[in-house]
């Protein structure tokens, strides 16, 4: 897999396919084309979901779980064989810095098809219910766990492996069959998946196929696809609606991970340069194109300025370039269309009356945006309220533990959050307070395979990755039998 002027196929029932039209992917680095991606058109959508269906319905996929297991361990490895690869696709194409490829962007997801080919090993797909006595006759009665069926797997541009095998591991772990769209912004990372599951696994022909498209129309088909039977999809709050309201049509079960403006909670007794350090560094992470990214830093009044100036120091320090660089902490955002989105908001809120302390400023070429903190914030106004997106921190003084609990809360999203203090006990006392799918108490780190993600509230409905990731993907039927 070549990085360079790359054309890719589309994998539609275990067939890698030319599309009629293709259209071109770019470094955000550059600027320049990375290679060309198929344009699936409807009808391609919906060949491969028929193809999905065939597979559900006609082979013993669903009901083979020693097959699923073998399977999903030579994806494993063909993952790790190819993951130089992959990495470089995935920092020429989503822009991502080399140094977050061997965690959170490559390395680590990786270890989720592991994790659920060992969990499918020993889940209980069968629960026993017990004996009951009733009407003169004695019922057992068990349960039993079966594949939801097809999935249309929906993913954006930010983590384009890691969302994606997030999805696809534990819906083919379960037994079901998978159409997956990845972002037209980074299609070519996800084509490469699908070439090496063919090329490497013995996955059925059908049981995964892998499309990408510029047309909203393609991703509209496989949200309202009466073959369909669940959506799992990974995007903004906006576009979540739209899935949610379209799969109602046909009761298709829906997954939503979505958007996130989460605060960190800075006590009066942290350590304010730590806090400093770890908000910058993590508004900047991946250029702040990630929804968990705590974008809301809540500071007691009477620390505001000094947090503020340590805070802007440790952003004007952050390394932003070229993302093939090791030392490169930040790379580029995504296209020209999300800069000008981001610079629009800082904007905004400056003339709404906050304080542009550092950054505010475009910088080419590429779609580079410098490091931006922002002070003098309504914890209701705009840039408090909507995900940005982008490297863009603010700065909310609160007085009292109470307020600060009440600002984090005080949004339409719930997906992560973090606090800070120096008394661990009283900081997850706080942290539970907070409404939101995780919190990191003084830089605890959450993310792996075995530990759920997802949102109260506008972040989303239900969980991905862990237990609770692989049972999204299970319908439980009810038995009973008269034994006497």
């Amino acid at each position: 897999m070549s990085s360079t002027q790359r054309r890719a196929k589309l994998l539609i029932d275990g067939q890698l396919i030319e599309a009629r039209t293709s259209f071109s992917s770019t470094n955000p680095a550059t600027g320049q084309v990375v290679g060309e991606a198929p344009d699936a058109t409807v009808a391609e959508a919906e060949a491969a979901i028929a193809a999905a269906r065939r597979a559900f319905d006609t082979t013993d996929w669903a009901t083979d779980p020693d097959l699923r297991v073998r399977c999903l361990r030579q994806l494993h490895q063909a993952l790790h064989d190819n993951k130089e690869e992959l990495r470089e696709l995935i920092i020429a194409e989503a822009g991502a810095p080399r140094m977050i490829t061997h965690a959170t962007q490559l390395e680590e997801p990786i270890e989720i098809v592991a994790y659920y080919a060992d969990l499918l090993g020993t889940y209980p797909l069968t629960e026993e219910l017990g004996v009951i006595e009733t009407r003169g006759r004695k019922h057992r009665r068990w349960v039993e766990k079966e594949a939801a069926g097809v999935v249309a797997a929906i993913t954006p541009y930010n983590y384009p492996v890691q969302i994606a095998l997030a999805k696809i591991a534990p819906a083919l772990a379960a037994g079901c069959t998978v159409v997956l769209k990845g972002a037209p912004d980074t299609p070519l990372v996800t084509q490469a998946l699908g070439e090496l599951i063919h090329a490497h696994t013995d996955i059925p022909a059908g049981v995964v196929n892998v499309i990408s498209s510029s047309d909203a129309a393609t991703g509209e088909a496989l949200t309202t696809h009466p073959d369909v039977d669940m959506v799992t999809f990974t995007g903004s709050t906006a576009t979540g609606r739209r899935i949610m309201e379209a799969a109602a049509k046909t009761v298709k079960r829906t997954f939503l991970e979505l958007g996130g403006k989460s605060a960190m909670i800075v006590l009066d007794d942290a350590d304010l340069g730590l806090c400093a350090m770890a908000s910058a560094f993590m508004i900047c992470s991946h250029a702040g194109q990630g929804c968990a990214i705590t974008s809301r830093v809540l500071v007691p009044r009477e620390h505001h300025d000094a947090f503020v100036a340590q805070a802007s120091t440790f952003l004007q320090g952050i390394n932003y370039g070229d993302p093939n660089d090791p030392g490169t902490y930040m790379g580029p955002l995504i296209s020209e269309r999300q800069r000008d989105k981001v610079h629009g908001l800082v904007e905004r809120a400056v003339a709404a009356g906050a304080t542009l302390v550092t950054g505010g400023e475009k910088v080419d070429p590429g779609w580079y945006y410098k490091p931006t903190l922002l002070t003098d914030v309504a914890p209701d106004s705009e840039i408090a309220q909507e995900e940005v997106f982008g490297p863009v921190l603010v700065v909310i003084a609160y007085d009292g533990e109470d307020e600060a609990v009440r600002i984090a809360n005080d949004s339409i999203y719930g997906l992560s959050g973090a606090v800070f203090g120096a008394d661990n006990d009283r900081a997850i006392a706080v942290a539970r307070r907070i409404r939101s799918g995780t919190l990191s108490v003084n830089g605890g780190y959450y993310f792996g395979g075995d530990a759920s993600f997802g949102g109260y509230k506008q972040s989303g409905i239900g969980r991905e990755g862990g237990v609770p990731g692989f049972e999204e993907f299970l319908e439980s039927k009810v038995f009973a039998a008269v034994v006497g």
